[in-house]
């Protein structure tokens, strides 16, 4: 809905001002608009008496306080990368998430308290026309705040203004349960204040504990999704001089600092220069398609070497008898005086629950049958983020 103005808003600006330029907008909005519906709400619950109507209004209070460490945390986030942080400073944008997050449920726990009292001390509302007028426009308020929001993560991937974007849409929820609360109690006399303050409270402290999670995701390293690493190996497909790639490893150090490095296979009888050049030319394609500090190990694959290739054939074909979608890679073939020395890497599913020990006890056995006599190297990995 707000993607196109935001654009054109933040226009002719780097990836990293134009970051900055729409998060700290969306910071003062958030500010502006959270501390008005915290005014609105204020006014309602006081006049009506209601313990669910004021937890909303806190609520809108603790948003207020969000916005401020938005507003924080994408200024500390902006700043460049110094001696002690080599890196960037963008990690600061999930360390004001984490704070965010814990004043969601310190709120939450406070309102559960007073919604218990009510529940077992109910006392009569005052609720009247005004009172509908001004929760049903805040909901309002608060369905265009959560689309702007939505519009200004989806612009500059924000997981900050992702999580405030559902906590607006959840503050929509809470508003309509507060409303029919209040909309009951007034044509049925039914106390039912307490019990809505108590949904509400629960809600919140559910909703900041995800938070928290989200936030700590990012802060500890996460793996990445399944799109993103999807789009990696789409882009790894495009490069037909490589023979094969694997170990990817990705780590983010900020919502636009991504490091990774890659093994690529390739034929050992390129010379150096030309492996390099298709590795410059694989890391340059990665920083100016995905923004990705791309790292490339060489592994050369002996494909000139006849014998070399047979062994090669001989161990997929074996892997591959067994069903179990096992991946191999840094295949090696060593010809020492005595005895062939074979080693490899394979990748092995999740959901596999042999034990690497008995897989790599009949891996050998099945070599050796096939191949003869030759000492096998063979390392497992069940952590492996590619498919193919």
């Amino acid at each position: 809905m707000f993607t196109k103005w935001l654009e054109s808003y933040a226009e002719h600006h780097t990836i990293e001002k134009k970051r900055l330029r729409i998060g700290l907008l969306a910071g003062v909005i958030g500010l502006i608009s959270n501390l008005l519906l915290f005014i609105v709400k204020l006014a309602a619950g006081w006049l009506s008496g209601s313990v669910s109507i004021m937890t909303d209004a806190i609520n809108s209070l603790s948003d207020t306080a969000s916005s401020i460490l938005t507003l924080l945390g994408f200024k500390a986030a902006s700043k460049p990368p110094d001696k002690e942080h080599p890196y960037g400073h963008e990690r600061f944008e999930y360390i004001s998430g984490l704070l965010v997050s814990t004043i969601i449920i310190f709120v939450g726990f406070q309102f559960l308290t007073t919604s218990v009292e009510r529940i077992f001390n109910p006392t009569a509302l005052a609720s009247g026309p005004l009172i509908f007028v001004l929760l049903t426009v805040s909901i309002f308020a608060k369905i265009i705040q959560g689309l702007f929001y939505k519009s200004a993560a989806t612009t500059i991937h924000s997981n900050t203004l992702r999580g405030a974007a559902q906590d607006s849409l959840n503050d929509v929820y809470t508003t309509i349960i507060v409303l029919l609360a209040s909309l009951i109690e007034f044509f049925t006399g039914l106390t039912v204040d307490g019990y809505a303050g108590a949904i509400l409270a629960i809600f919140i402290i559910y909703s900041g504990i995800n938070m928290i999670r989200d936030s700590m995701d990012d802060l500890l390293g996460s793996r990445p999704n399944e799109k993103e690493l999807s789009e990696i190996q789409a882009h790894f497909d495009q490069f037909d001089a490589i023979l094969g790639y694997h170990d990817l490893l990705v780590h983010n150090y900020g919502p636009n600092k991504t490091y990774a490095s890659i093994h690529i296979e390739v034929d050992d009888s390129w010379t150096l220069t030309e492996a390099h050049e298709v590795s410059d030319y694989i890391e340059k394609h990665f920083k100016d398609e995905l923004g990705i500090d791309l790292i490339c190990h060489l592994d050369p694959i002996a494909v000139q070497n006849e014998e070399h290739t047979r062994i090669y054939r001989e161990v997929k074909a074996i892997l591959k008898s067994y069903q179990l979608n096992l991946k191999f890679h840094d295949f090696r073939v060593e010809e020492g005086p005595e005895n062939v020395k074979i080693s490899f890497d394979i990748d092995v599913p999740e959901d596999i629950t042999t034990s690497n020990e008995q897989l790599v006890k009949v891996i050998k056995q099945d070599i050796s049958e096939k191949v003869g006599e030759a000492e096998i190297e063979i390392t497992v990995d069940r952590l492996s983020l590619l498919k193919h």
